[in-house]
């Protein structure tokens, strides 16, 4: 089960349940594959919904590879991820608020 206040997300590709995580490393990776601009950048993106499939593709990855995964953004191409690109933008803006999200109490 994902645990949203760590940061982690859900999402069923191929079938499978993985849990997605942008831990530091990942978002460090994430923003070296980043074809313009810097994270603050992708944010601003997603939140005016100005976000392209790239982006979305790029933060699952990275969340992938933050939850242990060790596939290439190519593996996804042929993946069969629930709720086709809606549920991957869904799973890719939920993963961007919790990585940034101050814990409760702070």
């Amino acid at each position: 089960m994902a645990n949203p206040y760590a940061g982690e997300v859900a999402l069923v590709i191929d079938g499978q349940r993985r849990v997605l995580k942008l831990t530091l490393g990942a978002l460090a990776e994430l923003e070296a594959e980043l074809e313009s601009g810097t994270l603050v950048d992708l944010v601003a993106r997603f939140e005016a919904g100005r976000f392209a499939t790239r982006d979305v593709l790029a933060l699952i990855v990275a969340g992938l590879r933050g939850g242990g995964w060790q596939g290439r953004a190519a593996d996804l191409v042929v993946a069969e991820i629930e709720g086709g690109p809606l549920g991957a933008a869904r799973a890719a803006a939920e993963l961007l608020a919790r990585a940034f999200m101050a814990p409760e109490g702070s």
